[in-house]
């Protein structure tokens, strides 16, 4: 029997995102761009929540296409305050627009948003030594600087707890817990 992370649960879809996808770094910016949309919902509530409609985001938001998604009409975005397979928060559905809009304008800055966003870890992988998740921070300073960035760029939904749990998401910590069968394979 495998050990991983206790926030898995034994829901099958939480284990599978443990084991294929969380904490593998993310160089690719559809993907980055997926997690914030993801990140960015989950505020508030479980990530089991939104794992659990993620195939709904993904068809909502055009496949996590931001461009598709940047140029959104507000009649687009008010069809999907009625798109039960979402989390139907008018705020957030907003605010994804505009978080496509300040990652596009991040991209033509940097050349990527991930040549961005990786410069808030000093562009690699941090390694945590947590035994248990209660040692698990909600926030990092490196979190902080983020959320301050993102926010100064127009990003909407990027406090520091939501950053740090995106940073966990694509790979730029490894939070898996020391005794966790992924922990040294992502490290």
């Amino acid at each position: 029997m495998k050990t991983r992370c206790g926030w898995t649960g034994n829901d099958e879809l939480m284990i599978a995102y443990h084991d294929e996808e969380w904490g593998i770094p993310v160089h690719d910016d559809k993907k980055h761009f997926e997690f914030l949309v993801l990140d960015a919902f989950q505020a508030g509530l479980s990530w089991k929540t939104i794992l659990h409609r993620r195939k709904g985001f993904e068809k909502a938001f055009a496949n996590f296409d931001v461009k598709k998604v940047s140029k959104f009409t507000d009649t687009q975005l008010e069809k999907l305050m009625l798109d039960t397979s979402i989390i139907r928060n008018r705020l957030k559905i907003f605010g994804t627009r505009k978080n496509a809009l300040a990652f596009i304008a991040i991209q033509k800055e940097f050349g990527s948003f991930d040549h961005y966003i990786w410069q808030f870890v000093g562009n690699k992988t941090l390694v945590n030594k947590w035994e248990t998740m209660k040692h698990i921070p909600p926030k990092t300073k490196e979190s902080d600087a983020m959320s301050k960035d993102l926010k100064k760029r127009g990003f909407t939904f990027a406090g520091s707890t939501i950053c740090y749990a995106y940073m966990q998401a694509a790979g730029m910590v490894n939070d898996h817990l020391t005794d966790c069968f992924r922990y040294k394979k992502v490290k």
